[in-house]
């Protein structure tokens, strides 16, 4: 699959001498390997098979590889999704050696946590990923990644909420234990020395300014719309490359 989709991005051919640095785009290096990591919001109905039709899913991430693919052919950039519907950090830890480090990535992007809060909140506070298990969990599969590629670029997606069908009971609880995740991802962020791509700023300005409904970029309280997922491809893109590219940003790891 990974070749595959290689190749559906670098085939252009004779078009790609032709191909200039866009502004904007991160200049990943000849030939990267590109791995989002998360839960729905991330998968957004991708198939696991290899269609390249439909292996990004519809979302931020496809967003992305198509802007990136479409504008770079020359480079041969790999874009690869592996987010699962419904999953915690907990359960991404459970697929980490093949989801993630046998891939082998030079970038790894991952966006986790409304599914850990959510589990807190419907027990009521007696069960679920707390926010201690949260950031020790997510801290050993970066630990895990770094270790098998001491060279690996880390994107931190922050979780985000905002009042909807799945978020309005319990939404003072939701808030709060959002917030403890938000704050254990820029804890992380800052040990690894990556960016942080601040989604709940993003969709807050968004829906402030724009002066449209919150369902017009996240739809449930919780997934995007595609206007909203076309929000998280331009911030994303935006955080990448001002941090790793323009921004000249180095990180020494310590594995």
């Amino acid at each position: 699959m990974a070749a595959l989709a290689g190749a559906a991005l670098a085939g252009f051919g004779g078009a790609a001498s032709a191909a200039k640095s866009k502004e904007g785009d991160p200049q990943f290096a000849s030939g990267a390997r590109i791995l989002f990591q998360g839960d729905s919001i991330t998968e957004g109905g991708r198939w696991r098979n290899d269609d390249l039709n439909h292996i990004m899913g519809q979302d931020y991430a496809y967003l992305i590889a198509a802007r990136c693919g479409a504008r770079h052919p020359e480079s041969s950039w790999t874009f690869l999704n592996r987010g699962v519907s419904g999953e915690k950090v907990t359960d991404l830890a459970k697929r980490w050696t093949e989801d993630a480090v046998a891939l082998k990535p030079d970038l790894l992007s991952v966006l986790v946590g409304v599914n850990d809060t959510a589990s807190v909140v419907e027990s009521g506070g007696a069960g679920g990923v707390g926010a201690e298990e949260y950031e020790r969990v997510y801290d050993q599969i970066l630990q895990q990644s770094l270790r098998a590629n001491p060279n690996l670029k880390i994107v931190l997606g922050e979780p985000f909420i905002e009042p909807g069908a799945r978020t309005t009971d319990h939404a003072e609880f939701w808030s709060a234990e959002l917030k403890k995740k938000q704050e254990a991802v820029e804890r992380l962020a800052a040990k690894y020395h990556a960016p942080v791509v601040h989604y709940q700023k993003m969709f807050d300005d968004a829906i402030h300014k724009s002066k449209t409904p919150v369902t017009y970029w996240i739809w449930d309280g919780v997934h995007p719309t595609y206007a909203g997922h076309q929000l998280m491809a331009d911030e994303w893109l935006r955080t990448v490359d001002t941090f790793y590219y323009h921004g000249r940003q180095n990180r020494s790891s310590p594995y």
